[in-house]
């Protein structure tokens, strides 16, 4: 699935160039498994990203949504480390980016670090305007009796 062309799409189809962009930004996509993160989700328009971000402190960590991307990066300083030695190491503290295409109407409503875990929570809000409505029948005119006259 590496190698799809998209391109005979374009000629047929309108107004779907940002889906077959998705696709193949999909494609090049980071495989880089630091930090580990699930997915869940928690309502039924309600998401939650956790990222293990262990030895991260607030100020280490960046939340940033543009459009429909939501990213996040951290970055541990490392003067730190620069006077300490290691005999062995173990524990990732590399500076991170890790990046979301989040769909139409979904929000970030807040995140919080706890244990070392940041938390992200998410809500798809879908405005009224977009929403399913009923729409009510009426008839524009009463109802028509049709009177024949008898033949005798």
């Amino acid at each position: 699935m590496r190698s799809i062309d998209f391109a005979p799409l374009y000629r047929s189809a309108v107004g779907f160039d940002r889906l077959f962009n998705m696709f193949e930004s999909m494609d090049r996509a980071d495989d880089s498994s630091y930090p580990p993160y699930n997915i869940e989700k928690t309502r039924d328009d309600g998401y939650q990203i956790t990222l293990a971000v262990a030895g991260f402190a607030e100020s280490d960590l960046s939340i940033e949504v543009k459009e429909d991307q939501l990213a996040i990066s951290g970055g541990i300083g490392q003067t730190q480390d620069e006077k300490r030695v290691f005999l062995h190491r173990g524990i990732a503290s590399r500076s991170f980016r890790r990046a979301w295409r989040l769909a139409d109407h979904v929000e970030v409503i807040g995140a919080r670090l706890e244990r070392g875990l940041l938390h992200v929570d998410l809500e798809r809000r879908v405005p009224e305007a977009k929403k399913a409505r009923q729409i009510n029948i009426s008839t524009s005119s009463p109802p028509k009796t049709i009177e024949a006259e008898t033949v005798n």
